[in-house]
């Protein structure tokens, strides 16, 4: 079934054209304002079948009917812990070392997978459609829209805290403000520099505790490069612990300490300000005891 979703209209749009509401008002996307007077019933004013070009008045209903979509991943996994759930989002504790997507020598055992299972046990057919993504080494909260409104409404609207483990000692706080480029187009490891084709990167820290020569640091990111947290930190010589694809070492934890531990956004449709944070691992924390202990 699609996702049905209804607006009263007010003073601001009283006059106006649906069209100008879909595109001004819910920043919807060509595309799927195209899908909406394509499909039967896909938008209704006060129940009856109408035109992006009709107007509308005070008081009036609208309502949409957001198409489904049918999953493009084999369904198939265990779902990871479920932080919360509607008809419009999915907030998921992702564990690390599962991959978001499936990749073509990977076709199974990523998010995707089990995300397009869950749903399917529900009888709901829905794409895979992260908010932002985590490193297949990263833990924490993944934010998956399940519609294609929610997902417009969503990217680049949700504020994200990590906390990781750096080799290194940071006092206070601070900022990297380094672009990121490919050294290599055909590989995925990124390096920090000036270069004509690195793309601008802004990473905020502050330090929570330093011991044995790392630090615990909370992180919030400006832009969401990929790689971004750790590819500033090895460029200014302290790796994540575990990265050891950016010169960290893995004797005290196998992959590199990243977790994303907050995220915030308004609700899509019930326009809500929702928080929500999850606790790191068991890896993470005993290396947070390590480093904490005399």
């Amino acid at each position: 079934m699609s996702r049905q979703l209804e607006f009263l209209i007010g003073d601001e749009f009283d006059g106006k054209k649906i069209q100008s509401f879909l595109r001004g008002h819910l920043k919807m996307s060509a595309r799927l304002v195209t899908s909406l007077k394509r499909i039967e019933n896909g938008i209704l004013l006060n129940g009856c079948h109408a035109r992006t070009i009709d107007i509308m008045k005070k008081g009036d209903v609208l309502t949409l009917s957001i198409p489904d979509e049918e999953p493009t991943v084999i369904p198939s996994g265990e779902m990871p812990e479920i932080i919360y759930e509607d008809s419009d989002i999915l907030v998921i504790n992702k564990p690390a070392l599962m991959p978001m997507h499936p990749s073509h020598n990977h076709l199974e055992g990523t998010l995707a997978n089990s995300v397009a299972a869950y749903l399917l046990s529900k009888g709901k057919a829905a794409a895979f459609r992260a908010v932002g993504r985590l490193d297949r080494g990263t833990s924490g909260l993944v934010i998956c829209a399940l519609n294609r409104f929610a997902a417009a409404a969503l990217s680049g609207n949700v504020e994200k805290e990590y906390l990781c483990i750096a080799e290194g000692i940071f006092e206070g706080s601070g900022t990297i403000d380094k672009p990121i480029y490919k050294p290599d187009p055909m590989k995925t490891l990124r390096a920090a520099g000036e270069r004509k084709d690195a793309v601008p990167a802004v990473t905020h820290w502050e330090s929570v505790l330093t011991g044995k020569g790392h630090s615990l640091l909370r992180i919030r990111l400006e832009t969401g490069r990929t790689h971004q947290i750790r590819v500033h930190f090895a460029s200014m010589g302290a790796p994540l612990a575990g990265d050891d694809m950016y010169g960290g070492s893995t004797e005290l934890i196998s992959r590199p300490a990243l977790h994303c531990s907050k995220a915030s956004f308004i609700h899509p449709v019930t326009r809500a300000s929702l928080t929500f944070c999850v606790p790191v691992p068991e890896d993470f924390e005993k290396l947070r005891e390590y480093i904490s202990s005399p």
